[in-house]
């Protein structure tokens, strides 16, 4: 989990003075109800940037705003907020006011229902541009994926590629639980299994080397080292990143561990009535990356293997797909 923006350490007790004036400025804003664009616009325009190093959007901004330890609160069992003895970036009696303007005080929004996917983090990616798919409603409201496009506040991909999710699902699912159904195939899947959880606990492994590497770089820098103020802003920035990316690629990988383990008699039916996160550990213990491709037409509902491009993930022991 990073750090919350504004402060240097997990337990929220060393202000970060330098993001802190960036908090100041977004809740000064809020106050006057500018929209979480706008302040992102201002955020992004001042140079501020989160915690894992990207441009401030809405919902990360909201984030930040919406934490009690800002105001030097924390929230106790019944969710009441009561003072947690840390410092404040900003009066509490500002906190509780912009707590007041969340949209889900607001009677007349209403939020969307929940919706599941069996496709997340990295494993998709678009195929012309190598950018990671986001889940993306189409206009009709039916679930989706898309290489998300550029923007001034985000860094995205070509926005050129966008699926349907029903049909991508099936398409997998039809794919996954072909190569389960094969006996020297579910054979291995215990080992299979035990394979990549072991690989995530290395990577989370190399996530705690690196949080410890960056905090010996904070203390040292705010101790006066003789790095500069730029040397240490990109060398905290290159742990940032990786421990971003270290910490997305375990997190993927330990969904393996929902993966049943023994005779299933019935896959079909199985697969059906799964739970989600059961099915995404299927598909992370067979398939390393799903890369999506441009439809043929525009409006096509088929999925084939000129859409699809699917890598197999390869076990130790396994034979090849």
């Amino acid at each position: 989990m990073p750090r919350l923006f504004g402060f240097e350490d997990m337990a929220h007790r060393r202000v970060r003075e330098s993001e802190a004036e960036g908090v100041r400025g977004a809740a000064s804003r809020r106050l006057l109800e500018q929209s979480y664009d706008a302040m992102c616009d201002w955020m992004n325009a001042e140079g501020y940037r989160t915690t894992l190093g990207n441009l401030f959007t809405g919902p990360a901004l909201a984030v930040v705003l919406d934490h009690p330890s800002i105001a030097g609160l924390m929230e106790d069992e019944s969710g009441n907020l009561v003072d947690s003895g840390g410092p404040r970036i900003i009066p509490v009696e500002d906190f509780i006011a912009i707590r007041a303007l969340r949209p889900s005080n607001n009677p007349d929004t209403r939020r969307a229902p929940d919706r599941e996917y069996l496709l997340t983090g990295s494993q998709g990616v678009c195929g012309l541009c190598g950018h990671a798919l986001t889940t993306s409603p189409s206009n009709a409201g039916t679930r989706g994926h898309r290489c998300p496009p550029s923007t001034v506040r985000r860094h995205g991909g070509c926005g050129k590629v966008r699926i349907n999710a029903d049909l991508l699902e099936a398409y997998l699912g039809e794919h996954v639980l072909a190569e389960l159904a094969k006996p020297e195939v579910a054979a291995l899947i215990g080992q299979a299994r035990d394979e990549v959880l072991a690989q995530a606990g290395e990577l989370r492994k190399e996530v705690a080397d690196a949080r410890r590497r960056q905090e010996e770089l904070v203390e040292s820098y705010a101790q006066g080292s003789e790095l500069s103020h730029k040397a240490f802003t990109a060398a905290d920035k290159q742990l940032t990143d990786l421990i971003r990316e270290k910490t997305a690629q375990a997190l993927l990988l330990e969904q393996a561990k929902h993966v049943p383990v023994g005779d299933v008699p019935d896959l079909i039916r199985w697969w059906k009535h799964a739970p989600m996160v059961a099915k995404r550990g299927v598909l992370v213990l067979f398939l390393e990356k799903i890369a999506v491709y441009p439809a043929a037409s525009r409006g096509s509902r088929t999925v084939d293997a000129d859409r699809v491009a699917l890598t197999w993930r390869q076990w130790d022991a396994a034979p090849e797909s």
